[in-house]
């Protein structure tokens, strides 16, 4: 009797044991995020050294005979610039082989090669310390029991502190500036010049290369003479041989013209003419007959003024 009330016992105790094991509530999930990589990578072009030009141009050796006007006129500069690149106390005194520069110091007469990308350079750039993502590797404090609903709750509130969370973002370098020219591009032909006759009168001798560097106009004493065009002048004296008083108008950066033999000089170093401006009186300073003597120069080299002149 008292085996069968023990089975009994036995029996009752299983049941409610089993029952209370099956209501115990299920943990809250532990959600596990794979960690951001340490670095991320940002590719910067590396700008390569400008090629260097060469500045030969630039300098140029005395002979015999030259003046510093003569040398300014040949190579399409003023007078004055050439007394500062050099830093001559006395402009008269220069020396036979001496090397004077014949360009700005900072420029060399020549044209700058534009930087070119080079090599791709990878530059890891790390993460903020701080897990500003907010990553969770463990559970909330306020566990909840399972259930998709509750899920969803605990995913809703990860994204919405994610997004609130400061990013920080890569600095990426600027790229590298294409170098500027040192010099303009130079003029063509008459490029961006208005021509017109500095005087009227018989053309007594044509462009020679190797004998007369420009048009000979005949004329009378004290006749008109006008700027062939636009410009500044870069030079108004006598200080160059066989061209008495002499006025030169600086067009461009390439482009000149000179007026010599004049019997009086009317404008100033430095000062802006217009197209067709009197800019001095026809003489014979320096020659043996009234005339004007005209020059175009590109790039302090004298070509035909015919190129550019309108036809009459």
């Amino acid at each position: 009797m008292k085996i069968k009330n023990l089975e009994k016992f036995l029996a009752v105790s299983s049941v409610v044991l089993m029952t209370a094991c099956g209501s115990m509530p299920n943990k809250a999930p532990v959600i596990e995020r794979g960690a951001a990589p340490a670095t991320e990578t940002v590719v910067v072009p590396v700008a390569k050294p400008a090629l260097k030009a060469d500045a030969s141009k630039a300098t140029y050796v005395v002979k015999r005979g030259d003046t510093l006007y003569r040398i300014a006129l040949d190579h399409g500069q003023s007078y004055s610039d050439l007394v500062t690149w050099n830093n001559l106390k006395n402009p008269n005194d220069i020396k036979v082989d001496q090397v004077l520069r014949v360009a700005p110091p900072d420029l060399n007469g020549v044209q700058s090669v534009p930087v070119a990308a080079g090599a791709l350079e990878v530059k890891p750039l790390p993460l903020p310390a701080s897990n500003s993502l907010g990553n969770k590797n463990s559970p909330k404090g306020d566990k909840k029991s399972y259930s998709e609903a509750n899920l969803a709750e605990l995913q809703k509130q990860d994204v919405s502190s994610a997004a609130s969370a400061p990013v920080s973002r890569p600095e990426v370098a600027a790229p590298a500036k294409v170098a500027e020219k040192a010099t303009d591009t130079p003029a063509t032909d008459g490029d961006a010049v208005d021509w017109m006759w500095p005087a009227d009168g018989k053309v007594l001798a044509g462009f020679d290369e190797s004998k007369n560097k420009g048009l000979d106009i005949a004329g009378r004493m004290g006749q008109d003479i006008f700027s062939a065009g636009a410009g500044k002048v870069m030079y108004a004296g006598s200080g160059i041989r066989g061209y008495g008083n002499l006025v030169i108008v600086k067009h461009n950066n390439s482009l000149l013209s000179a007026y010599a033999h004049t019997k009086t000089i009317l404008v100033k170093e430095g000062q802006s003419v217009t197209r067709g401006q009197k800019i001095a009186e026809m003489g014979n300073s320096d020659s043996d007959s009234v005339k004007l003597h005209f020059e175009i120069r590109l790039q302090g080299k004298p070509v035909d003024p015919a190129r550019y002149l309108p036809a009459r």
